[in-house]
């Protein structure tokens, strides 16, 4: 059998995303470790995987970057730090310098381990308070409490840092542990602050829920609740930071979006769909003259299409004259709009199907047409599917509702909310259509768009039917 390539810190900061695999690495006590699958990439950073030292699986961590040996340093400490607290994380197996530079970090590999993100996607979708749900959640925030109780926090703190294995939860990740107090328990509001961090990455819909979760973290922590309406006004916070910052990635290259520019061209794609879209993304025309057209207006043109193996929807945002074009050349197009509200939508857990790229003509900054690829969503509109002489089947009502509660609740606006806009689809309504969607940053602001936004949606059904009435009644005040 051929050796594993062996490779040094250099070569693999060039390497980008993808180092090839099998490789190896000389550490200077003489030994190799050899890389055999990887978990994580942070481009001229950091690289985590599966690998081998010495005829053992580990998990592996290797800090490539120019500031590695700091980073290697804190995950040292960290990992100390919750041994000493008596904290479960994955035992050491050996920190030690890379030959020729770099820094290397291996624990104990916890084979069959799920992290709690994985395990939260399978329930996210049920009801706020689901005792499943609660299930996944309970022990992170026992073993966060846990982590207070001792006088520490982590500052890199979601559900991909607890594992799941053998019917324990492990917290990993010791670059994000700091120790704030030795001995004692973490101060309220830096305990409480920290706790929200984890609260504020749930669906908002579970901020009602906060007196449900609380009772684990509070059996971690051993001390007395936190006060209740601090800790929502954290939440808050944190959650619009993390929307800003994920907005802000969705536009640039990072873990999660693939980005390019050129003085021609701009692209943005999800990551995990950059390669199966490829072909799509190089000729969006093309795929939509194979495609099935559903619109072709002046200004948009819309096509089913079949991709990869998956049915797409392509929306190309047309420029109908000389001056319609002059007057989209500086603003961003309606394209890069709904990707982001798109993204936004999603974040705060209102459905919407999932964007997937988005593409901009441009000639140095001034842009021209723009395509925006998604899923295709099947399912009929609320005019086709409710009958106005009636009231809305039980299902449909609670999902209508909920939809506009959480609507509201976040100040968000769509713009243009007729009927046909509003898909049902596997037992919720998904909104399309977003080119005027706006998140208000004033109650009042929302309130005069909400209005609108009412009234729009009210005249899809004649003013005496039944199901115009029920709507009426039912839905939040305007």
């Amino acid at each position: 059998m051929t050796s594993p390539k062996l490779t040094s810190a250099a070569e693999l900061r060039t390497a980008g995303r993808h180092p090839a695999l099998p490789f190896r690495v000389f550490l200077v006590d003489g030994r190799e470790l050899s890389m055999l699958r990887l978990l994580r990439v942070l481009p001229e950073k950091r690289i985590v995987g599966e690998a081998q030292l010495d005829g053992c699986r580990v998990l592996a961590k290797l800090f490539i970057g120019t500031r590695g040996e700091r980073h290697w340093r804190q995950e040292c400490a960290g990992l100390a730090a919750l041994a000493e607290a008596g904290v479960a994380t994955p035992p050491l197996v050996a920190a030690v310098a890379m030959a020729g530079g770099g820094y290397a970090l291996m624990t104990a590999f916890l084979d069959r381990a799920e992290d709690l993100a994985e395990c939260w996607a399978r329930v996210t979708g049920r009801a706020p308070g689901d005792g499943e749900a609660l299930a996944v959640l309970a022990p992170a925030l026992s073993l966060l409490g846990r982590l207070h109780a001792a006088g520490l926090v982590q500052e890199d703190l979601h559900l991909g840092n607890f594992l799941r294995h053998d019917g324990s939860v492990f917290l990993v990740d010791g670059d994000g542990v700091r120790v704030l107090t030795h001995g004692q328990a973490v101060p309220r509001a830096r305990a409480c602050a920290n706790l929200a961090v984890l609260l504020a990455q749930l669906p908002p819909v579970w901020d009602r829920q906060m007196a449900a979760l609380l009772p684990a973290y509070i059996a971690g922590s051993g001390t007395s609740p936190p006060d209740l309406p601090a800790l929502a006004e954290q939440v808050a916070r944190v959650r619009a930071w993390r929307l800003g910052d994920f907005l802000a990635k969705s536009i640039r290259d990072c873990t999660l979006f693939a980005v390019e520019r050129s003085a021609t061209r701009f692209s943005a794609v999800v990551r995990a769909q950059a390669e199966p879209l490829a072909s799509l993304l190089a000729a969006p025309d093309c795929a939509i003259d194979a495609g099935s057209r559903l619109k072709d207006g002046g200004t948009t043109t819309v096509a089913r299409v079949v991709a990869a193996g998956r049915v797409l929807l392509i929306k190309r945002y047309n420029l109908k004259d000389l001056r319609h074009a002059f007057g989209r050349l500086w603003r961003p197009s309606r394209a890069w709009h709904s990707w982001r509200e798109a993204h936004r939508l999603r974040f705060l857990g209102i459905a919407t199907p999932e964007p997937l790229a988005l593409i901009e003509e441009r000639v140095g900054p001034l842009r021209r047409r723009a395509w925006l690829i998604s899923e295709f969503c099947a399912g009929p509109s609320l005019l086709s599917h409710l009958a106005a002489d009636r009231e809305p089947p039980e299902d449909e009502a609670t999902a209508i509702l909920a939809l506009f509660e959480s609507m509201c609740r976040q100040r968000i606006s769509h713009g243009d909310l007729k009927a046909t806009n509003l898909l049902w689809d596997a037992g919720q309504v998904m909104v399309i259509d977003l080119d005027a969607v706006v998140q208000h940053r004033s109650a009042a602001a929302h309130a005069r768009a909400w209005r609108r936004d009412r009234a729009r949606l009210l005249r899809n059904w004649p003013a005496g039917s039944l199901l115009h009435r029920w709507l009426d009644q039912h839905l939040p005040a305007a």
